[in-house]
């Protein structure tokens, strides 16, 4: 098994978990645990909402950049790691305790 297999499988066995997604820099999905629609609508929406949320902390510091997001609604909590060639996306319910 791969590394990113093996990582893959180690974030999806923590409790809450619905989903991972792995994108690249053109929003193209690379790796996913959840549906194809689903993954399709989080990988272009979250490459959008991220490269917005680092151009707003570069417009505040442009010796700083945007290392991790995390979005929480009523539904899902989503965190967002942000890499140069990459994004890691996961999806994990709010109440669920860790």
């Amino acid at each position: 098994m791969s590394e990113i297999e093996e990582t893959l499988k180690r974030i999806s066995s923590h409790k809450g978990v619905q989903g991972i997604v792995i994108v690249n820099s053109e929003g193209v999905p690379l790796r996913s645990t959840m549906e194809a629609e689903k993954t399709t609508q989080y990988s272009a929406s979250l490459l959008q909402l991220a490269q917005k949320a680092r151009s707003v902390v570069r417009d505040l510091d442009p010796q700083n950049d945007l290392t991790f997001l995390r979005v929480r609604t009523k539904k899902h909590e989503i965190m967002i790691a942000p890499e140069k060639d990459f994004m890691l996306v996961v999806v994990q319910s709010p109440n669920t305790e860790a």
